[in-house]
């Protein structure tokens, strides 16, 4: 007879009376139709009842005879003679594990489940028991409880793991007279449980108690319910403590219990004013907020989340402060290389922008001997450009919420944040690229503006002595020489390595060995789909030239949330006001390559 490995539950599990094994599809006997299996090795169960957590021990030594006849059950179902899929023929204590054979029905049920098990996909096998005796101790400060005498009743086929909410727990026969009671016991505890938004982990407990009862599942209801609203308050008085701030101000609730969730998940560590709110789930958050709106907070999960998302209560801010912060990040940590060659700018609204180019005042005259100074006039150039609205809306369902996902929160509002600013970034290239007139009739990069080079040439000091030359000689609309040096050397990813080789700085052992263009810094632009031109550009802060701009007091991607009809949880709006365009050519030059 084959061994196989006990799984035992953990406390977040703990309190169904049954225990599961492993079924080994390789002692499988097809002429007998049986299988072998490990009922119990007598191993520890962390369980629960009203009294709190205590550590369920079986002593092995029991009549597991009386298994021998026992049905075996699909998932402990007894309500339908199709749920019998075999019985026991037979069980010994072998060491210190009980062991047993089961025969398989060849019914449909029975043939199917013996088919799941040899293909590998059905190996839980879990037996239920009725608790007869128990006796208890303590050991290291741990409630032990010593099952001193048991009746096995049936074994089950179950998936792995098993689902705790879909077993029958209760190990009595059917045709016993107190399974009717007992049915009515859990069917009280259950609607206590939803009255007073408990999950279905504490039902658990309270029907798998050695002794259940509906006056001991009232009482650990009023002592859990007790304790979270002890907890809540503390949470507020920890936090209201803290820098003197109104635990009850919303603005400063919805900052700081955002800046908690952001810090979940984004595993950095929170402030002292958000730590006190770190460990909560989104619906014991979704509580806090009804509590202090003096709203009911009893109710399931689902039924919790939605009173908050439908309600006055702070949820909706306190989710979009989170998803801003984590937009942002991701925002923030995706720059675009050619926003280090251009000016950004703000708008009061949304009409054109006009921006006049670099001119100088006229020459200066010696004033006559009478005192007369003569007149004289500006040369200018104007550019417009004005801001657009862009944005996208998502939903984050009402489910979402109750499973406490935030790492698909966290995913989405990261891919948003990136979205954003890939945006921005193409928005820059497509301006820098295009071939669309400015106001004087011409392309940027025109001959006219002495700014394109004549005959294309790779990156080489010699190319780049003649950008510098082309730059150096600019002048202003009325004919005075500016200041347009070359800063930056931009690039596409192709050119990368020969740019990084012509500008990288070396210990030079001879005058004609220095590398003058080593003062360049590289920008390079993956998303240049020329791989053989390249730019110079001088500082943005000296000369004008490519600009991008944003609504004034509403830079980057701005998040909004509103609780959604449509959509069964709250929708988060992102909306960015950007817009750019070019207002002066001639810090600019490029070379065409070739």
């Amino acid at each position: 007879m084959l061994h196989h490995r006990i799984f035992t539950r953990d406390a977040a599990d703990a309190g169904i009376f049954t225990r599961d094994v492993t079924l080994s599809p390789s002692s499988w006997n097809a002429e007998a139709r049986t299988f072998s299996v490990v009922v119990s090795s007598g191993a520890d169960v962390a369980r629960q009842d009203a009294r709190g957590a205590y550590i369920e021990r079986p002593d092995i030594n029991q009549n597991w005879r009386a298994l021998v006849g026992a049905p075996v059950l699909n998932s402990h179902q007894r309500n339908d003679i199709k749920n019998i899929l075999g019985s026991v023929i037979d069980v010994a204590v072998v060491g210190k594990e009980v062991h047993a054979t089961i025969r398989m029905s060849k019914s449909a049920e029975g043939e199917a489940a013996v088919q799941a098990a040899l293909e590998g996909h059905l190996r839980g096998i879990s037996f239920g028991y009725r608790i007869d005796a128990t006796k208890e101790s303590v050991e290291g400060g741990r409630r032990i409880v010593t099952i001193t005498k048991l009746t096995p009743v049936e074994i089950s086929l179950v998936p792995i793991p098993a689902d705790p909410a879909a077993v029958i727990r209760s190990g009595l026969p059917s045709n016993d007279p107190a399974i009717t009671d007992r049915a009515a016991i859990n069917q009280e505890i259950r609607t206590i449980a939803r009255t007073a938004g408990l999950p279905q982990s504490w039902i658990d407990s309270q029907i798998d108690a050695p002794s259940p009862s509906v006056e001991a599942a009232r009482a650990a209801a009023f002592a859990t319910l007790q304790l979270r609203s002890a907890a809540a308050d503390s949470i507020l008085v920890a936090s209201a403590g803290i820098g003197g701030h109104d635990a009850t101000d919303p603005e400063w609730r919805a900052r700081t219990i955002g800046e908690a969730l952001y810090c979940r998940m984004s595993g950095t560590a929170p402030s002292d004013a958000a730590r006190p709110f770190a460990g909560l789930s989104l619906i014991e958050i979704a509580r806090d907020t009804l509590r202090l709106r003096g709203l009911s907070t009893t109710g399931s999960p689902a039924t919790i989340m939605e009173r908050a998302l439908l309600s006055t209560s702070d949820l909706p801010a306190i989710m979009a402060d989170t998803v801003n912060r984590t937009m942002r990040q991701a925002y923030t940590a995706a720059p675009s290389g050619l926003k280090r060659v251009a000016r950004q700018t703000t708008a009061r609204d949304f009409r054109a922008k006009h921006r006049i180019q670099l001119s100088s005042a006229p020459t200066l005259l010696p004033v006559n001997e009478h005192g007369e100074f003569q007149s004289g006039s500006i040369a200018d150039q104007e550019e417009t450009y004005k801001l657009a609205t862009f944005g996208r809306i998502i939903g984050f369902t009402r489910q979402a919420y109750v499973n406490d996902d935030l790492g698909a929160l966290n995913d989405i509002t990261r891919r948003m944040g990136v979205a954003a600013a890939q945006f921005e970034n193409q928005f820059l290239v497509d301006l820098f690229t295009s071939t669309a007139n400015i106001s004087d009739g011409h392309p940027v990069f025109h001959s006219t503006h002495n700014n394109l080079a004549g005959a294309g040439a790779v990156i080489s000091e010699a190319s780049l002595t003649a950008g510098r030359l082309a730059m150096r000689s600019q002048t202003e609309p009325g004919g005075q020489l500016i200041d347009a040096t070359p800063r930056y050397l931009i690039v596409p990813s192709a050119l990368e390595t020969l740019a990084e080789k012509t500008i990288t700085s070396i210990q030079a052992r001879a005058v004609a060995d220095v590398n003058v263009f080593a003062f360049l810094s590289l920008v390079v632009e993956p998303r240049l789909t020329d791989a053989k031109a390249y730019y110079l550009a001088a500082d943005p802060e000296s000369i004008e030239g490519l600009e991008y701009c944003y609504l004034e007091n509403e830079i980057g991607p701005q998040v909004f949330s509103e609780v959604g009809f449509d959509v069964d949880g709250i929708r988060f709006k992102v909306r960015l006001d950007f817009g750019g365009g070019w207002v002066e050519h001639r810090g600019f030059w490029k070379q065409p390559g070739a």
